[in-house]
This record gives C-alpha cells, sequence and structure tokens, in this order.
C-alpha cells in the first residue's frame, strides 16, 4: 500500500541519519549495530505516533482543506448527520426538521442511498444538503488512490441520482485521513469538511447530556455532528430537539455546510 510504504520510507531515512549522525558524534559506548537497532526503534516510533496525529487532526491535513468550523461573528451554525439515509430514523429526523424549519447536511454513504433511495430523493425534495460520507463508511486511510476515488466518485453519482444539484461537500468517515486522501480532495477542489461540536462521540451518551453538551459547546461558525441514523444511536435521535430548542434559544440559526462556507 502507497501510504504504508510512504511511512516506512520516512522511518527508514529517520532511521539512516540518526544512525549517522549518532556514529559521527559517538565516542565509544555500543556497538555500530546496537546504536542501529536503537535508532531504528526511535525512528519507528517517531512516525508511528507522528503518523497517528495526523490521521486523527481535526484541524490539519496535508494537502486541500480540511474545515471543523468556520471563522464568522454571525450566530450560525450548521447541523450535520452522517451514515445515513436509513428508515425509519431519517424519516424522524425529516419531521423534526420540518417542525422545526431547520435545514441540515446529511452526509450520506452510497450504499445507504442504493438500500434507501426514496429517503435520499425525500432529503433533497425537502431542501436539505446532501454530503458525501464515502461508499462503504470504510478508514479512508492506508488504502489505494484508486479505492478512494471509486468510493467518493461512485457516491457522487448517487448523490446526484437523488436528485441533489448544489456542490458536493466531503466528510471523511471517522474523520481519519493521512496522504492520499487529502491528495484526492485537493485534486478535485473538495474540502474535508469535520467538525467542532460532537455530542454523541461517545456511544452511549444520554440526550439530556448531549442537549447540554453541545449548547454549551457551539459557537458562531460550528458544525454540529451527530450520529442519529441507526439503532445504536436513539439517544442521539432523541437529543435533536432539544439541540435545535437550545441553541435557537441562545440566539442562532441553522444554515446548510454550504451556505456557512459562503463567503
Amino acid at each position: 500500500m502507497i501510504e504504508a510504504g510512504i511511512l516506512l520510507v520516512i522511518a527508514v531515512v529517520l532511521t539512516f541519519t540518526g544512525a549517522y549522525v549518532w556514529q559521527a558524534v559517538a565516542q565509544a559506548g555500543l556497538r555500530r549495530l546496537d546504536r542501529l537497532a536503537v535508532v531504528a526503534m526511535a525512528a519507528f516510533v517517531i512516525v508511528g505516533v507522528s503518523a497517528y496525529r495526523l490521521m486523527n487532526a481535526r484541524g490539519f491535513q496535508v494537502l486541500g482543506e480540511i474545515v471543523p468550523r468556520v471563522a464568522t461573528d454571525q450566530p450560525v451554525v450548521a447541523l450535520t448527520f452522517d451514515d445515513g439515509p436509513v428508515a425509519p430514523y431519517t424519516e424522524e429526523l425529516l419531521r423534526v426538521l420540518d417542525e422545526t424549519g431547520v435545514k441540515a447536511t446529511f452526509f450520506v454513504t452510497g450504499r445507504s442511498l442504493e438500500n434507501f433511495p426514496e429517503l435520499g430523493q425525500r432529503l433533497v425534495a425537502a431542501g436539505h444538503e446532501l454530503g458525501n460520507h464515502s461508499y462503504s463508511h470504510e478508514r479512508m486511510i492506508l488504502k489505494s488512490y484508486g479505492f478512494i476515488r471509486d468510493e467518493l466518485e461512485r457516491t457522487d453519482r448517487l448523490i446526484r441520482v437523488a436528485g441533489y444539484t448544489g456542490e458536493i461537500h466531503f466528510r471523511s468517515p471517522y474523520a481519519k485521513k493521512l496522504f492520499l486522501l487529502p491528495l484526492y480532495l485537493a485534486r478535485n477542489g473538495k474540502k474535508n469538511i469535520i467538525a467542532d461540536v460532537e455530542p454523541d462521540a461517545v456511544v452511549g451518551t444520554k440526550a439530556a447530556s448531549m442537549v447540554e453538551q453541545a449548547v454549551a459547546q457551539a459557537s458562531p461558525g460550528s458544525i454540529v455532528i451527530l450520529h442519529a441514523e441507526n439503532s445504536v444511536r436513539t439517544e442521539s435521535l432523541a437529543a435533536v430537539p432539544g439541540i435545535i430548542a437550545g441553541l435557537k434559544q441562545k440566539g442562532y440559526r441553522f444554515v446548510t455546510v454550504s451556505e456557512l462556507l459562503a463567503p
């Protein structure tokens, strides 16, 4: 795999560079082979830790633009949902959003759109925004460039079939990325839309706690993410009305991701 190869090359370069420097300044002590082993171990640890931090960083990626929130002084937030559409959960979300007059952004998976095409069409008809969350929801790390391209482009096509005509934003599954996903996104002019408010990050959190956390953490330009479209996330679904009401009470207005990004 290309990304694994890149990490290995970096580790090897660090190993030999470190060994050369150590040998140049060493006077006595460990044998050369022992020193090389120690440096190699240190290099692989450094590369591993750096790759982990890069993979999980919410505000940085090596190419292109990653967006956890938008800098603005306007009292606006974007409410986003991942992993759908899935019946009956998306249908309940449609009801709540219609009753509260909120337009949201749904980062859908291609597989879910194939399984529930009518729900994708209903989201579009209701004026909500569809974003790309990959086809299979696999982590986009240690994958080939072709795999990444196919996952995103296949889902883009399904989003168009659902009737959505606006710009298609992308959110990486589990917010993971290394080198090739950012390369693809940069080449194709796509931003990686993450979030700065994730009240259901811990599975099992109660709805009341999610509401409290979302209302407390949101600020102008925040992107709120919820996973409310599956059977193990019923608390997330139950939290949606309270989050909307709480943020409205604080004076926030809900917009789609495209509206949030608009100059």
